[in-house]
C-alpha cells in the first residue's frame, strides 16, 4: 500500500529533540499511527515503541520513579508512545522522563484531545511541542497527483471527504461502507468513553442539526429546544465534539458596527465525508441540493489545514450584519483583516459589502471560486 507523505512529517522530525516531548493529536483514523511508523523508520537511533492499548506498556511505566525509568529506558534514544492518553497519569510520567533522562527524545500520539490536553497540559507546560493531524489536505494530494487529477476528483472529495483509507477504496460502495463504519465505530468513541457521557443518540442528533446549518448562525437555545435537553448540555457536547476534531466553531467579528452579529457562532465539520454520513446522504455532488454548503465547508476546512500546517497564525471569523450583509470568512493576521467570500459559481461578479468597506477600509477582500480555490487552500 502506497504511503502518502504527510505535510507535517519533516517538521515533526526536526522538532524531535532531547528532553522536549512532541505530542501529535488528531481524530481517530486520520493516519497518526502510519505517520509515526514512517517517521521512526527514518531515525537510526535505538528506539522503543509502546502503545497505550498494551497493558505491558502501562506496567513498564509503573512505578513512576526515576530509578525504574533509568533501568527500563537505558540506552533508548527515542521513546514513542501511541495512544498515550490511555496510560494513567501520562503527563507526569512524560515530565519525569523528559526532565531526567538526558538525550531522550519522546514522541506521543493521542486521539482524544480533551484527555491528552488535560493530562499533558500542566505537567508539560513549556516543555512540549504539539502538532495536529487532519484528514488528507490538498497539498498532500499534490505529492501524487497533477492538476487534472485534482480537478477530476474534486466532486468526489466534496461528498466523501479526505480520510486516508478512502484513497485505497476504488468504488463508491466501498467508500460509503467505510464512512458508515467510521461513523458508527470511531466518530463518537472518545466522547462516549469520557466519564458521564452516555447519550449517543442526543450527540448524533446534535451533529445532524449542525450539519444542516453549515454557513448559518447556530442558536444554542434552538438546538436545546429541538433536542429537549438543557442549553448548557448542548454547549458541553459541542465543546467535546470540537476537542475530538469532529466540528469546529467560527465566531462573528465585531469591531466598529453596533449592527454586527456576534452572539451566535457558525459550525463546520473538519471533514465533508463525516458531515454527509451524519445526515446519511452520500449522493453524487451533481445530484445534491446542498452544493453550496458542501463547497463552503470543504474550502474552510482545507483553509484551516493550510493555516495549521504552514504556521499561518490567524484569528478566524465570519461577518454578518442584521441587515443581511455578510462575508463567509475573515482572517486577522498581524493586525490586518483579510476578507474572503466563498462562491461555487464565478459567473456572477461579487462586490464587497458596502458596510464592510466603510467599516474596514484597510482590509483586503477576495472572492474564492472553483477558478482560484487551489491558490487559497494549497498554493504551490
Amino acid at each position: 500500500m502506497e504511503y502518502l507523505r504527510r505535510q507535517i512529517e519533516q517538521n515533526i522530525i526536526e522538532n524531535l529533540i532531547p528532553n522536549r516531548p512532541v505530542v501529535l493529536l488528531g481524530a481517530r483514523r486520520t493516519g497518526k499511527t502510519e505517520l509515526v511508523k514512517h517517521i521512526i523508520s527514518q531515525i537510526p537511533e535505538k528506539k522503543l515503541v509502546l502503545t497505550g492499548d498494551d497493558l505491558a506498556a502501562h506496567d513498564l511505566l509503573e512505578p513512576q520513579t526515576l530509578e525504574n525509568y533509568k533501568l527500563n529506558f537505558a540506552g533508548i534514544k527515542l521513546l514513542v508512545i501511541d495512544e498515550a492518553q490511555k496510560i494513567p497519569n501520562i503527563g507526569n510520567k512524560l515530565k519525569l522522563l523528559a526532565d531526567n533522562l538526558d538525550g531522550l527524545k519522546i514522541l506521543v500520539t493521542g486521539s482524544a484531545a480533551f484527555d491528552m490536553s488535560n493530562q499533558t497540559g500542566e505537567p508539560l507546560t513549556g516543555r512540549k511541542k504539539t502538532f495536529y493531524l487532519y484528514p488528507f489536505s490538498q497539498s498532500e494530494y499534490f505529492e501524487n497527483e497533477n492538476i487534472l487529477e485534482t480537478k477530476s476528483r474534486l466532486n468526489m472529495r466534496l461528498v466523501f471527504g479526505n480520510y486516508p483509507e478512502l484513497i485505497h477504496l476504488p468504488s463508491k460502495q466501498q467508500k460509503t461502507a467505510y464512512l458508515h463504519e467510521l461513523s458508527n465505530s470511531y466518530l463518537l468513541k472518545d466522547i462516549l468513553e469520557f466519564d458521564g457521557i452516555r447519550n449517543a443518540d442526543k450527540i448524533r442528533n446534535l451533529l445532524r442539526l449542525i450539519a444542516f446549518q453549515i454557513g448559518k448562525e447556530v442558536s444554542l437555545s434552538e438546538l436545546a429546544s429541538n433536542l429537549e435537553i438543557h442549553k448548557d448540555t448542548v454547549a458541553r457536547y459541542l465543546d467535546l465534539l470540537s476537542k475530538t476534531y469532529v466540528i469546529f466553531k467560527v465566531e462573528g467579528l465585531s469591531r466598529n458596527l453596533r449592527k454586527e452579529i456576534t452572539k451566535m457562532s457558525r459550525w463546520y465539520f473538519y471533514d465533508n465525508g463525516i458531515r454527509n454520513v451524519v445526515i446519511n446522504n452520500l449522493n453524487d455532488f451533481e445530484l445534491r441540493n446542498d452544493k453550496g454548503e458542501l463547497w463552503e465547508n470543504y474550502l474552510i476546512s482545507e483553509r484551516l489545514k493550510f493555516q495549521t500546517y504552514n504556521g499561518l497564525y490567524s484569528s478566524n471569523y465570519f461577518w454578518r450584519t442584521y441587515d443581511q450583509q455578510e462575508i463567509d470568512w475573515i482572517e486577522e493576521r498581524d493586525g490586518k483583516l483579510f476578507a474572503y467570500e466563498i462562491k461555487l459559481s464565478d459567473k456572477k461578479k461579487t462586490k464587497i459589502p458596502s458596510a464592510w468597506a466603510q467599516a474596514y477600509p484597510d482590509s483586503e477582500f477576495q472572492v474564492v471560486t472553483p477558478a482560484n480555490y487551489l491558490a487559497w487552500i494549497a498554493p504551490r
